[in-house]
C-alpha cells in the first residue's frame, strides 16, 4: 500500500492547519480506496487547538469514513514498528502520512508536496509530537465496496462485529470447556458413591469423593464467574459498536427516508437491534456451546447403555420438530405484534409532542380512548403470539417428561437384568439431563430465532436504505455564494403533486433575495433544495456553478445557515444551542451573534445566563425567543449563504424591529434568501421572487413590483392591511412569564 503513496494529482495541498489535516485524512482514505467528502470537515469544528485536539479530530474523521481508528503515543521507533500507513502529528499539530519504514528511513507524505519523501527517523523525531493515529478499514467499509446483493443487511452484519473479539470468545469457550468437564465429574462421582462406597461401606473413599466434589464445585463457581464476566464485558463492547454503527448509518440517510416514515416507527426498528444482539450473544451462543458438549455426554451415556442412549436420540426430532412446524405461524404473529407496537410508539411520541394542543382542546378523554383501543389491539396480538409459543413449549416439556418416565422404566429393567448398576442408572439420568437441557433450550431458541428474523428484517429496512451520496467531486474550499435554478421541477413523492415547476433564476454573490407566495406556493421547498435535502426530478440547482445533485452535502451544509419556520432547539444550554454547529466557538463570539439576533438581552436575565438549560425543543422559551436563538445559531458558523424561512414569523413587532435593524449587518458578505409573509420586511431585498402554485410568476425589486398590477402588489396590500390590524393588538403587550426557582422572572 505504501508504494501508492506518491500521487501528484491527489496529494494534499497547503492550507490552514485544520484544512491541511482534513486533506491528509482525505488522502489517507483514498490510499485505501475510500471516498472522503465534506463529512469529515465538521470534526475540526468540534475540538480546540493543539496536538491532542488535532489527533482527536483525525481519529473521529477516520471513524466517519468507516475506519477503525485509534490514537497512539510513543517514540519514532515505536511508530516505525506500527502497522503502516498511519497519520503522525508534528509539534504544531500538522499531520503527515507515514507510509513505510525501512531501517532508519521513513517514507512520508506532507501537505502540499507532490510526492512522498524519504527522511531519517532521527530527523523526523525532532519535529514529531509523539502522537499518531492508526486507521484500518472496518467491516462496514469493506462490505460497502461489495455489490448491492452481497452488502445487504443480515446476520453477517452481527457476526462481523463479533469476529473482532475472537480472543475474548476463545477465552469464553475455554472456560465453558472446563465448566462442562467439571459438570461431567458429578454424575460419575455419584455412581462411585452408590456402586462402590455404599456396597463396600468405604468411608475413606466417601471422604475423598466429597472433598473432590466440593473442590469441583468451588472451581466451577470461579470459572463460571470468569466466563460470565468475559462474556458480559465483550457483549457490552459489541453493544456499543453496533449501536454506534446503526446511529451513524441513520445520520447518513437522506430526508426522504425520514419523511416517508414516522419517528415512532424508526425508533421501534432501532430498538430491535437490542433484541437481535441479545439473541446472538446471549442464550444462543451459550446454547450452541453447551450443545457441543452434549455430544461428549452422549458418548459417555452410550458407554453406560446403548439402548437408553438410542431412546434419548429418538426424542430429539420431537423437540426440534415442534418448534420448526410452528415457526411460520409464530413469525406472522410476531410481525403483526411488531407493526402494532411501532404504531403505538409513534402515537405515544406524537402525543407527548402535542400535549399542549391536547390540553388546550380539552380532548384528553377522547385521546385516551384512542390509545386504549390501540393498546388493546397490541395486547391481543402479543397474547396470540405468546399463546402460540406457550403451546409449543408445553408440547416440548410434555415430551421431555415422557422421556424421563421411559428412561426410568427401561433403565430399571436393565438394572434388574444385570445390564446396568443402580449407580450407572442414576449417573445416566443425570447425564441425560445434561444432554436434554441444551437441546430443550435450543428448541425454545428456535422460537426466539423466529423473532430475531423479524427483528433483522425490520432493521434491514434502515440498514439497506441508501445513504446520502458523499462525493469528492468538483467543489470549492469556500462557497462564494452564486446560486442558480435551471428549469427546476420537483415533487416529494413519485405520484405526488408537483411542488415546483420549471423554476429559473440566477443570484449573484451577496444579493438579498425575498421569496414570497401564499402557503403551499413552494417557498420552503425552494429553501430545502438549496440545502440539498432533496434533489429535483428535473433541472439543476447550482451553487458557484456546481450542480448540487452531484455535490457533497456536508460541504454545502457546513457553509449554509438555515433558520426554518419551526427551528428545533435541544435540551442543552443556550450557549450550546447557539454553538451547535461550531462547538469550539468562544463565549465572546457566541455573545456577538446573540446580540446580532436580538437574543443576548433575554438570555442574560435567565437564571444561569448562557448556561441555562432551555428545555426539550426549547420549551422554556417563547416562540419569539426560540426564533432568535435559531437565528444566532445560523450565524454562528459564519455561513456564505443564509436561508431565513419565516424566521421572524413568531416575533413580536419590537423583537422583529431588532432583527430588521441588524439585517444589513446579518446579511453583509452573504447571499441571503428570505421567505416571509410580512412583505414589508422585504423592502431591503435586492430582488423578490414571487411563487404561485410552484411557478415563478414575478421577479424584481420591491419598488418595480409594487408599481404594476400583479400578484406581488395584491399580496403586499393584503399584508399591509393585516399588519395595520395587528399593531393595536400588539400594543396590549401580553407577556407570558416563566418563573425559575430562586431566580426571579424572565420573559418567555
Amino acid at each position: 500500500m505504501s508504494s501508492n503513496i506518491v500521487s501528484s494529482s491527489a496529494a494534499p495541498q497547503a492550507a490552514s492547519t485544520p484544512e491541511r489535516n482534513a486533506q491528509v485524512v482525505t488522502f489517507f482514505a483514498r490510499l485505501q480506496e475510500v471516498a472522503a467528502g465534506g463529512e469529515i470537515e465538521q470534526h475540526w469544528r468540534n475540538f480546540g487547538k493543539g496536538v491532542e485536539a488535532a489527533a482527536q479530530s483525525i481519529e473521529y474523521a477516520l471513524r466517519e469514513l468507516r475506519f477503525e481508528s485509534r490514537m497512539h503515543h510513543g517514540t519514532v521507533q515505536q511508530l516505525a514498528k506500527a502497522a503502516l500507513p498511519v497519520i503522525a502529528l508534528d509539534q504544531s499539530g500538522d499531520a503527515v502520512i507515514v507510509g513505510r519504514a525501512e531501517g532508519d528511513d521513513l517514507l512520508i507524505q506532507r501537505v502540499g508536496s507532490e510526492k512522498a519523501e524519504t527522511v531519517k527517523a532521527a530527523d523526523f523525531a525532532r519535529e514529531f509530537s509523539g502522537t499518531w493515529v492508526s486507521g484500518t478499514l472496518s467491516t462496514d467499509a469493506v462490505v460497502a465496496k461489495l455489490d448491492p446483493e452481497r452488502r445487504k443487511f443480515g446476520f453477517a452484519w452481527f457476526w462481523h462485529a463479533l469476529s473482532k473479539y475472537k480472543t475474548e470468545m476463545a477465552q469464553v469457550l475455554l472456560a465453558t470447556f472446563f465448566v462442562q468437564i467439571f459438570a461431567l465429574m458429578t454424575p460419575l462421582a455419584f455412581q462411585v458413591v452408590i456402586d462402590k462406597v455404599l456396597t463396600h461401606r468405604s468411608q475413606a473413599t466417601l471422604v475423598v469423593m466429597l472433598i473432590a466434589l466440593a473442590g469441583v464445585a468451588f472451581f466451577e463457581m470461579l470459572l463460571s464467574g470468569a466466563r460470565h464476566y468475559l462474556f458480559s464485558h465483550t457483549t457490552n463492547r459489541v453493544d456499543v459498536e453496533l449501536g454506534a454503527r446503526l446511529f451513524a448509518h441513520l445520520m447518513r440517510l437522506p430526508m426522504s427516508f425520514f419523511n416517508s416514515r414516522n419517528s415512532g416507527e424508526i425508533i421501534a426498528r432501532v430498538r430491535e437491534l437490542e433484541s437481535a444482539r441479545n439473541f446472538l450473544t446471549g442464550q444462543a451462543l451459550t446454547a450452541w456451546l453447551d450443545l457441543l458438549f452434549a455430544v461428549v455426554y452422549l458418548a459417555v451415556m452410550f458407554y453406560y447403555s446403548p439402548l437408553l442412549t438410542f431412546i434419548v436420540l429418538a426424542f430429539l426430532p420431537i423437540f426440534f420438530g415442534a418448534s420448526y412446524l410452528v415457526s411460520p405461524l409464530l413469525r406472522k404473529k410476531l410481525e403483526d405484534k411488531f407493526a402494532l407496537g411501532a404504531e403505538n410508539q409513534s402515537f405515544l411520541a406524537e402525543t407527548l409532542g402535542a400535549m399542549e394542543t391536547l390540553k388546550g382542546q380539552a380532548i384528553e378523554s377522547s385521546w385516551r380512548r384512542i390509545w386504549e383501543k390501540r393498546l388493546a389491539r397490541y395486547v391481543t396480538s402479543a397474547f396470540e403470539s405468546g399463546h402460540t409459543a406457550n403451546w409449543t413449549n408445553l408440547v416440548i416439556q410434555t415430551a421431555s417428561k415422557l422421556l424421563t418416565v421411559i428412561l426410568l422404566g427401561v433403565g430399571a429393567m436393565q438394572v434388574i437384568d444385570g445390564n446396568l448398576t443402580v449407580g450407572g442408572l442414576i449417573a445416566f439420568n443425570m447425564l441425560s439431563g445434561r444432554v436434554n437441557a441444551p437441546i430443550l433450550k435450543l428448541s425454545s431458541l428456535w422460537q426466539e430465532f423466529t423473532q430475531m428474523r423479524v427483528s433483522v428484517k425490520r432493521l434491514a429496512e434502515i440498514m439497506d436504505a441508501q445513504p446520502e451520496a458523499a462525493t469528492t467531486g468538483n467543489r470549492r474550499a469556500t462557497i462564494i455564494g452564486e446560486v442558480a435554478f435551471d428549469n427546476v421541477s420537483f415533487k416529494y413523492h413519485e405520484n405526488g403533486p408537483t411542488v415546483l415547476s420549471d423554476v429559473n433564476f440566477k443570484v449573484r454573490t451577496g444579493e438579498i433575495i425575498g421569496v414570497v407566495g401564499i402557503s403551499g406556493a413552494g417557498k420552503t421547498t425552494l429553501m430545502r433544495l438549496l440545502q440539498r435535502l432533496y434533489v429535483p426530478q428535473s433541472g439543476r440547482v447550482l451553487v458557484d456553478g456546481i450542480d448540487l445533485a452531484s455535490a457533497d452535502p456536508h460541504w454545502l451544509r457546513s457553509q449554509v445557515g438555515v433558520v426554518a419556520q419551526d427551528a428545533a432547539l435541544f435540551n442543552l444550554t443556550a450557549m450550546e444551542n447557539i454553538a451547535l454547529g461550531q462547538p469550539s466557538l468562544s463565549f465572546e463570539a457566541v455573545m456577538d451573534v446573540a446580540r446580532l439576533a436580538g437574543a443576548h438581552d433575554f438570555i442574560n436575565v435567565m437564571p444561569q445566563g448562557y448556561d441555562t438549560v432551555i428545555g426539550e425543543r426549547g420549551c422554556l422559551l417563547s416562540g419569539g425567543q426560540r426564533a432568535r436563538i435559531a437565528i444566532a445559531r445560523a450565524l454562528a458558523t459564519d455561513p456564505r449563504i443564509l436561508l431565513l424561512d419565516e424566521a421572524t414569523a413568531s416575533l413580536d413587532y419590537e423583537s422583529e424591529q431588532v432583527i430588521h435593524n441588524n439585517l444589513r449587518q446579518i446579511c453583509a458578505g452573504r447571499t441571503v434568501f428570505i421567505a416571509a409573509h410580512r412583505l414589508t420586511t422585504l423592502r431591503m431585498a435586492d430582488r423578490i421572487l414571487v411563487l404561485e402554485d410552484g411557478k415563478l410568476v414575478e421577479a424584481g425589486h420591491h419598488t418595480s413590483l409594487i408599481d404594476k398590477p400583479g400578484r406581488y402588489r395584491s399580496l403586499f396590500e393584503a399584508s399591509r392591511a393585516l399588519e395595520a390590524l395587528s399593531k393595536p393588538l400588539s400594543s396590549l403587550n401580553h407577556k407570558a412569564v416563566q418563573t425559575f426557582p430562586n431566580a426571579g422572572e424572565f420573559h418567555v
